[in-house]
């Protein structure tokens, strides 16, 4: 389906604009009518505008699950159910959304063939899950653990960004404090010392070429890095080869790399327990789980694991095989494997590693400040050191 832009007329003959997902503008019309609209014009709306993405946020895709899960176990209609969201929604991209998906259920479409028709909104592992709960009879229940998931996942989103945002910030207030000093504060000191007119000792010299070069060739200081992080993430998204070489890199940073494996292993613990618990097969849910895990490196064993089994090998085997699987995991999974409870042993192995992550953020954390603050420290202490040497030789020569 694509995203069309419309004008219509409404019941009481005023003018209503929106957006709706449609095949085609005669599909358009055809729905605008079922919503009591008189269609007049449509358009359909580009995608490669940052402003025409899809934005719903994951605090509105919980909010949704939760109501929906409540009405549906309440025994209200899923028709109805999706009209009293849709009233409700705030957000008015989502109610568009809602809106296709009323039309798409009335159309005889199921609940998980309308969430599919919505990819940006709705991953395939979501619709994986819907489907599962609709020919298991336990769609309530499946909404039920959505949620909890989606909760669980925002909190680790905010663990990850907590790891990322801290070291940044204080990245970038070590290059404004060295900016400003080779902009602004050197230059200023370097005229005085010229007119002390004697021999400027070595690192006196390096501190005022490298001035020099920060107030001459600002430009390049400034949009080097720029163009250069452009061009490489350009290149990793474009390469298949380096992104994974990326990807490994990420993994082997000291500290960071840890927490990030650590991470990806508790997010595809919580999405394949959360599969399999729904009924998926354990080849399908694995095969989910290789677009949840975002790296290529750990995306590379689970497609080795599916193969793996589906060669005969049993799931501790295949998991160990793989090569990259920490002995944790091994363990949990031989452990639900004999007990017949795989879903609560990678439970387990989840709880563990996000309880590990928070601490790991806050170990990290801790040992960032202290490394920020030497940085700033050794380029003050430098910079004090090649003012000052020359002033201290002029006053060592006027006391003598």
């Amino acid at each position: 389906m694509a995203l069309y832009t419309y004008k219509a007329i409404n019941l009481d003959g005023r003018m209503v604009q929106g957006r709706l997902d449609a095949i085609n503008v005669v599909d358009l019309e055809m729905r605008l009518k079922r919503m009591d609209l008189d269609f007049i014009n449509g358009e359909p709306v580009s995608e490669s505008g940052l402003l025409n993405r899809v934005n719903v946020t994951r605090p509105e895709l919980i909010n949704f699950c939760f109501h929906l899960e409540q009405l549906t176990r309440a025994g209200v209609p899923i028709i109805e159910s999706l009209n009293d969201l849709r009233d409700s929604m705030e957000n008015p991209r989502f109610r568009e959304v809602i809106a296709g998906m009323v039309e798409s259920v009335e159309g005889g479409k199921t609940l998980s063939q309308a969430f599919h028709e919505h990819p940006r909104v709705f991953d395939e592992v979501f619709v994986s899950l819907v489907r599962a709960g609709e020919a298991t009879g336990t769609l309530p229940g499946v909404l039920e653990n959505l949620v909890e998931t989606l909760k669980w996942q925002d909190e680790l989103a905010a663990h990850t960004k907590k790891l990322v945002m801290y070291p940044a910030f204080l990245g970038t207030v070590v290059i404004g404090i060295t900016l400003f000093m080779m902009l602004y504060l050197v230059p200023k000191m370097a005229s005085f010392i010229r007119n002390m007119g004697q021999e400027l000792p070595m690192q006196t010299k390096i501190l005022m070429a490298t001035s020099n070069f920060f107030v001459n060739y600002w430009y390049i200081v400034v949009f080097t890095p720029i163009i250069v992080t452009v061009v490489l993430f350009a290149l990793i998204r474009s390469n298949p080869k380096l992104r994974y070489r990326f990807d490994e890199f990420k993994l082997a940073i000291p500290y960071i790399g840890d927490i990030l494996r650590k991470i990806i292993l508790s997010r595809f613990a919580a999405v394949f327990a959360m599969m399999y618990q729904s009924g998926i097969t354990i080849l399908d849910s694995i095969k989910s789980c290789e677009d949840v895990v975002g790296n290529a490196v750990m995306r590379n064993a689970l497609r080795k694991v599916g193969e793996l089994i589906g060669e005969g090998q049993n799931v501790t085997s295949a998991f160990h095989d793989a090569g990259i699987f920490p002995p944790l995991v091994i363990r949990m999974l031989r452990v639900g494997e004999s007990t017949g409870e795989l879903d609560k042993a990678l439970r387990n192995v989840s709880y563990f590693y996000n309880r590990d992550v928070r601490e790991s953020i806050e170990r990290v954390q801790a040992m960032i400040e202290p490394v920020m603050t030497v940085t700033i420290g050794l380029i003050l202490g430098w910079i004090m050191l090649a003012v000052l040497g020359p002033i201290y030789d002029i006053i060592t020569q006027l006391k003598t």
